[in-house]
C-alpha cells in the first residue's frame, strides 16, 4: 500500500505512541515515533514529515515547543496537538503556536482520521490561496492588502472569481476594515483595470447633491447649476464606480439606482435624455441591510440587485495574528517616508495589540503605530508608546486560568507565587516568540556580546541571561545553528 502521508507521532508513552503508529500504518500512513522532544527535534532535521502528531505533556517538556520549532523550519509540515486536559487557553494557545488542531483524549478514531486528511490537505489549500495572493499582488501592489488571515485568504480568491463579471459586489464591514481597497483589487484584477476607478461616498453628500454627483445635471437644474456636469456614472464609463456607505441613500435616489443598475440607463438631473454607459458597480455599507430592508428604509428589490455577490470583511480584532504584518507593515511605510526608524514593538507591546478591540481597526492601528513611533524614545517600542486608553481596556479584561506551569511575560513561572502571580499580571501568557525572535537578532548583531546586547535593548546583564535561559537561548547550539532551535 502507498503511503498517503508521512507521520512524526511524538509521545513520552511509548507503548501507547506504538501502538497508535500500528494502527495508523494499517490505514496506510508512514509513521515515525519518538518518546521525547530531543528525539523529534533530531528526526526533524534529518527527515521530512507532512505531519506532525504529537502530546502536548513530554515528561517535563511542551510539546508547542515542538509546534514552534516546526512552524519556524519546517511550515510545509502540519501540526495536531492531542491533550488529556483540553481548555479554551490552551487551545489558543495551541494555535497561535502553529497546531492546526488540538485533539482530545481519548481521540475517537473517525476523529483523528478526519483530523488528519484535514491537516495534510491544508498546506495544499495554503499553497493554492498563496498563489492568488501572488496574483493580487502583481496588479494592485503589495502595501494594498496585508493578510494571511484563512477568512482574507478565502476574500482573495472570491476577488479573483468576480473580478471580470459585470454583477454587482456588496462588500460589508464595520468602518476601517479595508473595504475600499477590495474594491481596487477587483478593479485592478480585471479587464477594466485601465479604465477609471471612481469613489464616492454617500454618507458624506447632501441628498440633492449626491444625485448630481452620480448622475450630473443640465444647467439649470437647480441654483447654481450654470452649466452642464457630467455625473460619476458616466465619468466610470468604462471602470469601476465605487458607491461607500451605500445604507445611506435615500429612497428616491434608491430607484434611480436600481434602474441604473438593471439597464445601465439614467437620465441627468433635471433632464430627460436617457444616457447609457457601461460601468462596472460596487457598493460597501457598514449596515445590515437585512434589517434595513425588514424596517423598510432599504428597497427589497434593490437589496437583491446589489447583493449578487457579498464580500464580508472580518474586523481587525478577529485576525490578531495578522496585526504584527500590519504594523511592521506601518513602520516600513513611516520610514519611507522619512520618519524615525524603529526595531519595532517589543513582545508585551505586540501582545497589547494582539488583545485590543480596535473599534477603528486597520485606520485606528495606523494612526497607534504612527503615535508609538512619533513620541516614542527607545530602540524598541514598548506598551508605554501605546495609547493609555489601548493598554487600559486589555488590563482591565480577567486574568485567564493559565496552565500550572505556564511562564509569565517577565520570565517568571506562573504557579511560584511571585510577583507576576500575586499581581495577576494582564500580560501574562504573552507568547514568548516574538521576545524570542527580538533577542536572538540583537544577539547575533552583537556577535554574542552579551553585555552590548543587554545594553542595546536596554536591560540589565542578569534579566538576559535569565531571558535567554528562559528562551532557551543559552543552549551553545543555537548560536551555531542555521535554524532556531
Amino acid at each position: 500500500m502507498t503511503p498517503t502521508a508521512s507521520i512524526l507521532l511524538v509521545d513520552d508513552d511509548l507503548c501507547l505512541a506504538e501502538s497508535l503508529a500500528q494502527w495508523l500504518m494499517t490505514r496506510g500512513y508512514a509513521v515515525e515515533v519518538a518518546g521525547s522532544l530531543a528525539d523529534a527535534k533530531s528526526m526533524l532535521n534529518r527527515v521530512s514529515f507532512e505531519l506532525l502528531l504529537t502530546d502536548l505533556r513530554l515528561g517535563d517538556a511542551d510539546g508547542l515547543e515542538l509546534v514552534r520549532q516546526v512552524r519556524r523550519c519546517h511550515p510545509q509540515t502540519a501540526s495536531l496537538v492531542m491533550t488529556g486536559y483540553a481548555t479554551t487557553e490552551i487551545t489558543v494557545g495551541a494555535v497561535r503556536a502553529g497546531a492546526f488542531d488540538v485533539l482530545s483524549k481519548p481521540v475517537p478514531d473517525q476523529a483523528l482520521l478526519s483530523a488528519i486528511r484535514r491537516a495534510t490537505g491544508h498546506p495544499t489549500l495554503l499553497d493554492q490561496n498563496e498563489r492568488l495572493r501572488q496574483q493580487l499582488e502583481a496588479r494592485m501592489g503589495k502595501e494594498n492588502i496585508i493578510s494571511q488571515d484563512g477568512r482574507m485568504l478565502e476574500i482573495f480568491r472570491i476577488v479573483d472569481s468576480v473580478a471580470d463579471a459585470r454583477v454587482s459586489v456588496l462588500i460589508t464591514g464595520e468602518n476601517g476594515t479595508g473595504k475600499s481597497m477590495i474594491a481596487r483589487a477587483i478593479h485592478n484584477r480585471s479587464r477594466r483595470k485601465n479604465g477609471p476607478f471612481i469613489e464616492v461616498a454617500c454618507g458624506a453628500l447632501p441628498d440633492n447633491l449626491l444625485e448630481s454627483e452620480l448622475f450630473g445635471h443640465i444647467a439649470g437644474a437647480y441654483t447654481g447649476a450654470v452649466a452642464d456636469r457630467q455625473g460619476k456614472f458616466e465619468l466610470a464609463h468604462g471602470g469601476t464606480l465605487f458607491l461607500d456607505e451605500i445604507g445611506t441613500a435615500t429612497p428616491a435616489l434608491q430607484v434611480k439606482l436600481l434602474r441604473v443598475l438593471q439597464e445601465f440607463q439614467f437620465e441627468p438631473l433635471g433632464g430627460n435624455q436617457t444616457r447609457t454607459v457601461d460601468t462596472r458597480v460596487i457598493l460597501a455599507t457598514n449596515e445590515d441591510l437585512a434589517t434595513a430592508v425588514a424596517s423598510g428604509r432599504f428597497r427589497q428589490d434593490l437589496y437583491y440587485r446589489v447583493n449578487v455577490v457579498e464580500i464580508s470583511l472580518p474586523a481587525l480584532r478577529d485576525r490578531p495574528g495578522d496585526i504584527p504584518l500590519l504594523v511592521d507593515h506601518v513602520l516600513e511605510k513611516i520610514g519611507r517616508a522619512g520618519g524615525r526608524r524603529t526595531e519595532g514593538f517589543d513582545a508585551a507591546a505586540m501582545a497589547i495589540m494582539q488583545r485590543y478591540s480596535w473599534p477603528g481597526n486597520i485606520r485606528q492601528l495606523e494612526n497607534v503605530v504612527e503615535r508609538a513611533v512619533l513620541l516614542g524614545r527607545n530602540l524598541y517600542l514598548s506598551v508605554d508608546d501605546l495609547s493609555p486608553e489601548l493598554v487600559a481596556e486589555v488590563l482591565a479584561e480577567p486574568t485567564p486560568a493559565w496552565p500550572v506551569g505556564q511562564l509569565d511575560a517577565d520570565g517568571g513561572d506562573a504557579a511560584d507565587g511571585g510577583a507576576g502571580s500575586a499581581g495577576g499580571n494582564r500580560l501574562r501568557g504573552a507568547l514568548a516568540e516574538p521576545e524570542r525572535q527580538i533577542i536572538l537578532r540583537t544577539l547575533r548583531d552583537q556577535h554574542w556580546n552579551r553585555s552590548a546586547t543587554a545594553q542595546q535593548l536596554g536591560i540589565n546583564r542578569t534579566t538576559l541571561y535569565k531571558k535567554m535561559k528562559r528562551l532557551g537561548l543559552d543552549d551553545p547550539s543555537v548560536r551555531y545553528s542555521r535554524c532556531d532551535r
